[in-house]
C-alpha cells in the first residue's frame, strides 16, 4: 500500500476551522443536553481560544446514564451476545475508527495541544488496534474445569461484571479511553464513560461510531463533565458494579474511598508516576539512549504517567549524555499544533501550564542547575506553550525529583554504582515504569527484578504494546491495563459445583 500524502498545515487549519464537533451528552444512543443545561467552554490549548461549549454532566445525568447501562444489560442485547457477535461488532468499530482518522485526530490535537502528527500516527492507531485486539480475544478466552473426583464437576466461569464506569484523563483522550472501552465492551458489560472535561470530544465521537458499527443503545454512554460533580457521582453510584480510573494518585484516593462508601464497587486505578531512567556507564549505545531519555520526558509534551521523568545517570558518563539529550531537545521546539512539522506542541490548559512552571522555579530555588530551556514560549499564541526542560545537580530529596510534574521536565540525578541508583529509583511513592541501560545481562535482570515498578524497559523506553499489561506498584495504582490481565477487572469469577452421582 502506498503510502498517504501529507496534509498539509492549512488544509489542517481549515478543517479545524469547519469542524463543529459533538458537544451534548450521549446517553441510550443519542445525543443530548444535560439536564441542568449547563455548559463548559472547551479551550484551545493552543491559542487560548474555545472550542466551543460542552454539556455539563452532573449527578441526574450519571443516574440516567448508568440507568439505560443497566437496562441494557438486564435485557441481554450484548451482555448475552456469544463472544463472535461481539467479536463482529467490535473488529466493525475499530475499523469505523479508522476510517474516521483524520477526523479522530483533528479533535485530539484540538482538545489537548498534541502535535497533529503524533495524533494521526499514534493515537488513533493504538486506539483502534486496542478495540481490534480485545475483539479478537474475546472468544479466545476459555473457562475452566477444576480437578475433582469422578462423582463431581467444578466449572469455573467468568461473567461480565455488569455497569462498568471509567473515568479517563486527557493526557491520551482516546487512547486511555479505549483501554477501558475494548475490554470493558468485549466482556459483556455496559459502560458509562466520564472523558475529562479538558478533553472530551474523541470520547463522544466514538460513541456515535459505536452505535454505527452495531453496539446496543444503552450498551455505551459518555458524559462530559467535572470530576467534583459527574466524577464524584458515577465513583458513588450505587448501581455502578466497577469504577476504572486513570488520572493522578490523589483522585485515585478519593475514588477509591466513594466506592468503598457506596456500594464497595470493584475498582481499578492507573495512577501517577515519576519514572526512573537509569543509565549506565556501560550503556550499549549512548546516542540511543539520549534519544530514548528525550522522547521518555518531551514526547507529548511531557504529560505522560509513565514518562522518564528521573534521568539516573552513571557520574562518568553525565556530561556526555546530558549534551545528546539537550541537542535532541533543541530539536524539539514547540510549535504550531497543526503543523505536521511540529514535534512539541501545547500544555493542555493554563493551569497546567502554570504547575509545570512553578515546579521550574522550585527547582531553581532548591538549586538544580537549568541546563536547557526552563521559560514559557510562543506566548504571543496565546496557547500555553513550555520548551523543553533539563535540570541537573538534582539532588533525590528535592520536588522536582520526587512529585510527579506532567510537563516537559527532565531532573538528572548521579550515581556511582548499581546499588546506589537503585535505591535512589526506588524511593519514591511512585512505580509505574523504569528503565535500566546496560551491556551486562546481570545487571539488567538483578536491576529489573530490584526496581519496584510495574514495567521495566531494558536498553529501551516505552517500547511495549497492547499485549502485555500495564499498571503500577505502590501509589501508582491497583490492576492492570492492557492485555488478557486487563479481563480479571472486568469479570467475576463463578464457580458451580455439580454432584453427578
Amino acid at each position: 500500500m502506498s503510502a498517504q500524502p501529507q496534509i498539509p498545515a492549512d488544509e489542517w487549519r481549515r478543517r479545524a476551522a469547519a469542524l463543529r464537533p459533538r458537544a451534548h451528552i450521549f446517553i441510550d444512543g443519542k445525543f443530548q443536553p444535560s439536564e441542568s443545561g449547563e455548559t463548559f467552554d472547551n479551550i484551545n490549548p493552543a491559542t487560548g481560544i474555545s472550542l466551543g461549549a460542552v454539556a455539563a454532566g452532573g449527578e441526574a445525568d450519571i443516574d440516567r446514564a448508568v440507568a439505560s447501562a443497566r437496562a441494557a444489560f438486564r435485557k441481554g442485547s450484548w451482555a448475552n451476545q456469544p463472544p463472535k457477535a461481539r467479536k463482529k461488532v467490535l473488529l466493525k468499530f475499530a475499523e469505523l475508527m479508522l476510517e474516521h482518522r483524520e477526523e479522530l485526530a483533528l479533535l485530539e490535537t484540538l482538545d489537548m495541544g498534541k502535535p497533529i502528527s503524533d495524533s494521526l500516527a499514534v493515537d488513533i492507531p493504538s486506539a483502534a488496534n486496542c478495540i481490534r485486539w480485545y475483539g479478537e480475544a474475546v472468544d479466545k478466552i476459555y473457562d475452566e474445569i477444576a480437578p475433582t473426583g469422578p462423582g463431581t464437576l467444578a466449572m469455573i466461569t467468568r461473567e461480565p461484571m455488569g455497569v462498568v464506569g471509567a473515568i479517563v484523563p486527557w493526557n491520551f483522550p482516546l487512547i486511555m479511553a479505549s483501554w477501558k472501552i475494548g475490554p470493558v465492551l468485549a466482556c459483556g458489560n455496559s459502560l458509562v464513560l466520564k472523558p475529562s472535561e479538558k478533553s472530551p470530544l474523541s470520547a463522544l465521537r466514538v460513541a456515535e461510531l459505536a452505535i454505527e458499527a452495531g453496539l446496543p443503545e444503552g450498551v455505551f454512554n459518555v458524559v462530559p463533565g467535572f470530576g467534583h460533580t459527574a466524577g464524584k457521582a458515577l465513583a458513588a453510584h450505587m448501581d455502578v458494579d466497577c469504577i476504572a480510573f486513570t488520572g493522578s494518585t490523589a483522585t485515585g484516593k478519593t475514588v477509591m474511598q466513594l466506592a468503598a462508601q457506596s456500594n464497595l464497587k470493584k475498582v481499578g486505578l492507573e495512577c501517577g508516576g515519576k519514572s526512573p531512567n537509569i543509565v549506565m556507564a556501560d550503556a550499549p549505545d549512548l546516542d540511543k539512549a539520549a534519544t530514548a531519555a528525550a522522547f521518555a520526558i518531551f514526547f507529548n509534551q511531557g504529560e505522560m504517567c509513565s514518562a522518564g521523568s528521573r534521568l539516573l545517570v552513571e557520574a562518568s558518563i553525565k556530561d556526555e549524555l546530558l549534551e545528546k539529550i539537550a541537542a535532541v531537545g533543541r530539536a524539539m521546539r514547540p510549535g504550531d499544533p497543526l503543523d505536521p512539522a511540529t514535534k512539541l506542541g501545547a500544555i493542555v490548559d493554563e493551569a497546567q501550564m502554570k504547575r509545570v512552571l512553578s515546579y521550574i522555579d522550585a527547582g531553581k530555588t532548591d538549586g538544580a542547575k537549568v541546563a536547557l530551556g526552563g521559560s514559557r514560549v510562543r506566548v504571543d499564541s496565546g496557547g500555553y506553550f513550555v520548551e523543553p526542560t533539563v535540570f541537573d545537580d538534582v539532588k533525590p530529596a528535592m520536588r522536582i525529583a520526587r512529585e510527579e510534574i506532567f510537563g516537559p521536565v527532565l531532573a538528572t540525578i548521579t550515581f556511582n554504582d548499581v546499588e546506589e541508583a537503585v535505591q535512589i529509583a526506588n524511593d519514591v511513592e511512585y512505580g509505574l515504569a523504569a528503565a535500566i541501560w546496560t551491556r551486562d545481562i546481570n545487571v539488567a535482570h538483578r536491576t529489573a527484578r530490584a526496581l519496584r515498578a510495574g514495567t521495566v524497559y531494558v536498553n529501551c523506553y516505552d517500547a511495549d504494546d497492547i499485549t502485555v499489561p500495564f499498571g503500577g506498584f505502590k501509589q501508582s495504582g491497583i490492576g492492570r491495563d492492557k492485555s488478557l490481565h486487563a479481563f480479571d477487572k472486568y469479570t467475576e469469577l463463578k464457580t458451580t459445583w455439580i454432584e453427578l452421582s
